[in-house]
């Protein structure tokens, strides 16, 4: 729908130093053996859809998945930081990869350092040997907090209750993807700055599993 201005009656075009937005749906959850992430793909520039199939599961290590959301340059500046911190660390204990509260700490000190300049929030999951399936958000202003559930973006207004509803501890791997499936298509139906397609992974002791969800595919429900 277009927006109407004074001027022309149209929403008025996005200029070049808009800055882009993660405007977005993300959720992260635990279930039995690892963890799965979800998000949309749609990156808006005000009311301009600047990118229709954005990932915005970022690999960080091996293991180590988050969501953005804010920002989208502040989100991506601070993921390339962690993740070089990531490798070096992996270079120096011969290759063994960092464990996911040590990852999801690395963020904290990024966030809460920068606090009063960057527009950043993120969700934080993974797998590692010694705690399994762990998810950490962290909400603007460098706050960590582990949890077995997490939502994010603007469109999280729209599920909070559904997954209070449905989401138990200890769901299998296939409960799991319908849980998410779900939850994606009910915030994407209903907030106009998430859209696109779902996309999700899967992380466990065997690895990431990567799939995509669409609405033209009848594997995204949406809801009129």
């Amino acid at each position: 729908m277009l927006m109407l201005d004074s001027h022309n009656g149209f929403a008025p075009a996005p200029t070049v130093d808009e800055p882009l937005s993660t405007g977005t749906t993300t959720i992260c959850f635990e279930f039995d053996g690892g963890v799965i992430l979800g998000a949309d793909s749609r990156t808006t520039k005000g009311a301009y859809i600047a990118n229709r199939v954005a990932d915005k599961l970022n690999k960080i290590t091996e293991n180590v998945y988050i969501c953005r959301a804010g920002n989208a340059a502040h989100t991506q500046a601070i993921s390339d930081v962690v993740r070089y911190q990531m490798n070096f660390y992996s270079a120096n204990n011969n290759g063994e990869p960092p464990n996911v509260e040590l990852v999801a700490n690395a963020f904290q000190d990024m966030c809460y350092r920068y606090r009063d300049q960057l527009l950043t929030s993120f969700i934080c999951a993974g797998y590692d040997e010694v705690k399994g399936g762990q998810v950490y958000v962290l909400p603007l202003g460098g706050l960590i907090q582990r949890m077995p559930v997490a939502v994010g973006g603007s469109g999280s207004t729209y599920i909070f209750g559904y997954l209070d509803a449905h989401f138990k501890k200890g769901l299998s791997r296939d409960a799991a993807i319908e849980l998410m499936r779900t939850a994606l298509g009910l915030a994407m139906t209903r907030d106009g700055s998430s859209g696109g397609v779902g996309r999700v992974a899967i992380i466990n002791k065997d690895g990431v599993e990567r799939m995509t969800f669409t609405e033209d595919q009848g594997n995204l429900p949406m809801f009129d």
